[in-house]
Order: C-alpha cells, then sequence, then structure tokens
C-alpha cells in the first residue's frame, strides 16, 4: 500500500503509527495512515484487518488531563 522510500511501518509492526497520514479530519478525530491504519485521537486504533487496538496513552498524560 505505500508509495514512500524508505517504505513506511506495515500494520502489523509496533511502530505502525510512524506510517504518513493519506487523510487527517481533526474536528472528527481520526487520521487514515498509509499502512492502512486508523488512528484516533484518543491514541486507538482501527487495523485493516478489524483488529481494534485499545487507547494506550502515556500514564502521565492520563494523570494530568484528570486533575
Amino acid at each position: 500500500m505505500c508509495q514512500h522510500q524508505p517504505p513506511c511501518p506495515s500494520a502489523d509492526s509496533s511502530d505502525r503509527e510512524a506510517a504518513h497520514p493519506v487523510a487527517h479530519h481533526p474536528e472528527q478525530g481520526w487520521s487514515l495512515l498509509c499502512n492502512g491504519v486508523l488512528l484516533f485521537e484518543d491514541t486507538g486504533e482501527l487495523l485493516p484487518d478489524g483488529k481494534i487496538i485499545a487507547p494506550h496513552r502515556p500514564q502521565a498524560e492520563r494523570v494530568a488531563s484528570v486533575a
């Protein structure tokens, strides 16, 4: 899917979020990456195979946003 050189990380690699965005909709809270991953502003992800990755913000951000 990716046409970049060097190619972006695949959807099943641990660094998949480093792929280039091909569609960015901040008003709706999501971006589509060139590896087919839907990345949501809460850091959750939807992979091309339908697998859901739960939000994974760093603990410090969660504590700061609750206070």
